[in-house]
């Protein structure tokens, strides 16, 4: 059975969880060819290990704080704040709080 994702002009609730964040799951809200749209839910001391995507993305905090990591630097996300990567940049995360973000991926390019 196929994972039910948005339609096009389809209304997602991205708002914060609250207190549903402890029983939430990583859900990938949109997907096409060329966009994925992904809640990431993160448990306070989850990591995610070093890794890249080919395209562009870009990750919003939508509650929690993590810290994100890339061969450059090193920086906090709260809520609210977003941050934008190149592609193929590599990257880790780690969960200081319970935590869900939104990422946005671009998988292609204008060519």
């Amino acid at each position: 059975m196929a994972i039910p994702h948005a339609d096009p002009a389809e209304v997602i609730d991205v708002r914060p969880l609250g207190a549903r964040l402890k029983d939430a799951q990583t859900t990938t809200l949109v997907t096409t060819d060329c966009l994925e749209v992904i809640r990431l839910v993160l448990p306070a001391g989850k990591e995610i290990k070093q890794h890249n995507v080919p395209g562009e993305i870009t990750v919003q905090c939508l509650e929690g704080n993590v810290v994100f990591s890339t061969e450059q630097s090193e920086c906090e996300l709260s809520a609210g704040k977003l941050l934008y990567l190149s592609g193929s940049d590599d990257h880790a995360l780690r969960a200081v709080e319970d935590s869900s973000l939104l990422v946005t991926i671009l998988l292609k390019h204008k060519q």
